[in-house]
C-alpha cells in the first residue's frame, strides 16, 4: 500500500511599523483609504530618483532575528529583483537575495532559512468595471520576508506557525500583521511524495525526495492557510494516485470554492535576474553600535514562550489559560495586576477563570470602548469573596455583570442585591427542613439511591434564597437530616 508524505515550507511577508516607507519619506499609513496620496517620485519609480534606507526597518528585522535566535549578518546588501507587473512602478523590486539580514533561527519548533527586507508592491484593483486600477500607497512600504525550512507536514502545523509569527511580531512591536488588511500574507510551498520504491536511479530519487513543489500565493487568513494546504495535499495525492506527475507551478486560492487554481509556471531565482542595487550603500552591521546583538537583546520584551513558562510556573495556569493571556495583552495586564493584589495562588486561579470566561464574555458581547470600569483591586475583592464562600458562583457572576455595566464596590453590590451567602447554620437548617417538607417525592427518590435528586433539592434552596444561601452548607445539612 502506498503512503503519501506531505512537506510544507512557508514564505511570509509582513509590513513593518515605521513612520515612512522603506526607501523614501512618503508616509507609511496602512489605513489610508484615498488612493495614491502617500506617494513620491522615489516610490513610484521616476527616472533619476535615489532611494535611501529606512534605518528603523533594518532594526526591526535585526531585533526579530535576535528573538528567534538567528544569525545576524555582518555584511548585507540590497538587490534588484527584476520583473514586470503593473503594481511594480520601477519595473523591479528592491529586495535582498544573497546577503539577507538574518540567517537561520527557529520559531515554534520550526527552523527558519532566512529573514530579509524588501519593499512592498502597489495594489491592483480589479473590481471597478472592465479595467484595472492601481493604488501606489502601499508601494515601497517596508516588508519583512521570512522563509522557513520545508519541515512542516500538516495544515495545522502551518497555521500554528503563522499564528505564532503574528504574535511575536506584535509582542516585538515591529508589525501589526493584520491579515485582513494585507499587512501579513502567507505563501505555502507544498509537496507530496510517495514511499513506494521503483527502479529509479539514485539521482532521480534525490530529485523526488520532497516531491514536486507547488506554491500557493497570497493566503490572507489563518483559515485560508490551513484550508489551502489541506486541499493541495489532497489534490497532489490524487494526481500521484493516478500515476501522473505533479506540475511545478504557482497556484492561487479561491476562498469561496475552497480550491486552488493554476496561475503560472513557478519562477526560479534566475528568472528575476538579481543584481546588487547600485543606488544603495552596502551595510556593515557590526560597525553600527545600536545594531549590535547585545544592545538589541536588551531591548527585547518578554517573548511569548517566556511568558507561557512564567504563567505556568508562577500562577499554576494550564496550557489553555496561559495561551489566552499570552494572546490577549490587555487581559494579561489586568490579570497580572489582579494577581499582585491577591498574592495567593488559589485565588489567582479563580481570578484567571473569571477573566477568561465571564469578563471576556462581557467584553465580547458589548461594543463598549476598551478598558474595564472597575480596577484590579475591586476585582480582587470580588475574587476573595468567592474564595471565602461569602458569595456563590452565581452571585459572583451577577455582581460582575453589574460592575462591568456600572462599576462599583463588589461588597456593596452584594449587600444591596442580597447576594451575601447565608452561612448561619440555624437559618440554613431551617431552610433545609422547609425544602424537605415541600418535596416529599424527591426526598423518597434520594433515599432510594437517586443521587441526582440532591442537586434538585439544592436548586430549590438556591431558588428560595434567590442565590444567597451557601450551597455547600445546604448540601451538608440536607444529607445529615436525610440520614436520620
Amino acid at each position: 500500500m502506498k503512503t503519501y508524505y506531505p512537506t510544507i515550507g512557508l514564505e511570509i511577508h509582513a509590513e513593518l511599523k515605521t513612520k515612512t516607507k522603506m526607501f523614501c519619506d512618503s508616509k507609511n499609513d496602512p489605513d489610508e483609504t484615498v488612493p495614491n496620496v502617500n506617494v513620491c517620485p522615489v516610490c513610484v519609480g521616476h527616472p533619476g530618483t535615489l532611494p535611501t534606507i529606512n534605518k528603523q526597518a533594518v532594526k526591526h528585522v535585526l531585533k526579530f532575528g535576535v528573538a528567534v535566535g538567528g544569525k545576524l549578518a555582518n555584511f548585507c546588501e540590497f538587490d534588484r529583483k527584476n520583473y514586470f507587473y503593473p503594481d511594480i512602478p520601477k519595473g523591479y523590486q528592491i529586495s535582498q537575495y544573497k546577503y539577507p539580514l538574518v540567517s537561520g533561527g527557529e520559531l515554534a519548533g520550526i527552523k527558519l532559512t532566512r529573514v530579509h527586507l524588501e519593499e512592498d508592491t502597489g495594489t491592483s484593483i480589479h473590481d471597478r468595471g472592465d479595467h484595472t486600477l492601481l493604488d501606489f500607497n502601499r508601494a515601497g512600504l517596508p516588508l519583512m520576508e521570512l522563509v522557513t525550512e520545508p519541515v512542516m507536514h500538516s495544515a495545522k502545523e502551518a497555521g500554528d506557525f503563522a499564528r505564532e509569527l503574528r504574535l511575536l511580531l506584535r509582542v516585538l512591536d515591529v508589525a501589526e500583521a493584520n491579515m485582513e488588511k494585507g499587512e501579513m500574507r502567507v505563501e505555502a510551498n507544498i509537496s507530496v511524495k510517495c514511499d513506494a520504491r521503483s527502479e529509479k536511479t539514485e539521482n532521480e530519487e534525490k530529485e523526488e525526495e520532497l516531491g514536486t513543489k507547488v506554491e500557493v500565493k497570497n493566503l490572507n487568513s489563518f483559515r485560508a492557510v490551513e484550508r489551502a494546504v489541506e486541499y493541495e495535499i489532497k489534490r497532489q495525492t490524487e494526481v500521484l494516485e493516478k500515476g501522473e506527475k505533479v506540475t511545478q507551478e504557482t497556484r492561487g486560492w479561491d476562498e469561496n470554492k475552497g480550491v486552488t487554481f493554476s496561475q503560472r509556471s513557478k519562477e526560479e531565482a534566475r528568472d528575476y535576474r538579481y543584481f546588487p542595487e547600485p543606488d544603495l550603500p552596502k551595510l556593515f552591521i557590526n560597525e553600527i553600535p545600536e545594531f549590535g546583538e547585545d544592545n538589541l537583546r536588551k531591548e527585547l520584551p518578554e517573548l511569548p514562550w517566556q511568558k507561557r513558562q512564567r504563567y505556568k510556573d508562577d500562577f499554576g495556569l494550564n496550557d489553555e489559560q496561559t495561551e489566552f493571556f499570552v494572546t490577549n495583552e490587555s487581559f494579561a495586564e489586568f490579570f497580572e495586576n489582579t494577581a499582585k493584589e491577591l498574592n495567593d495562588v488559589q485565588k489567582v486561579k479563580i481570578a484567571a477563570n473569571y477573566i477568561i470566561s465571564d469578563i471576556a464574555g462581557l467584553v465580547k458581547a458589548t461594543s463598549k470602548p476598551s478598558g474595564l470600569p472597575f480596577s484590579p483591586l475591586q476585582f480582587s475583592l470580588l475574587v476573595s469573596m468567592i474564595f471565602s464562600a461569602e458569595i456563590s458562583s452565581r452571585g459572583a457572576k451577577d455582581i460582575l455583570a453589574i460592575m462591568y455595566k456600572e462599576g462599583g464596590d463588589p461588597r456593596a453590590i452584594a449587600k444591596e442585591k442580597n447576594l451575601i451567602q447565608q452561612s448561619d447554620e440555624s437559618s440554613v437548617s431551617k431552610m433545609a427542613e422547609e425544602i424537605i417538607s415541600e418535596n416529599p417525592k424527591v426526598v423518597s427518590e434520594y433515599k432510594a439511591g437517586k443521587e441526582a435528586s440532591m442537586q434538585f433539592l439544592i436548586g430549590q434552596g438556591m431558588k428560595k434564597s434567590k442565590g444567597s444561601i451557601n450551597p455547600e452548607m445546604l448540601k451538608k445539612i440536607l444529607v445529615e437530616i436525610l440520614k436520620k
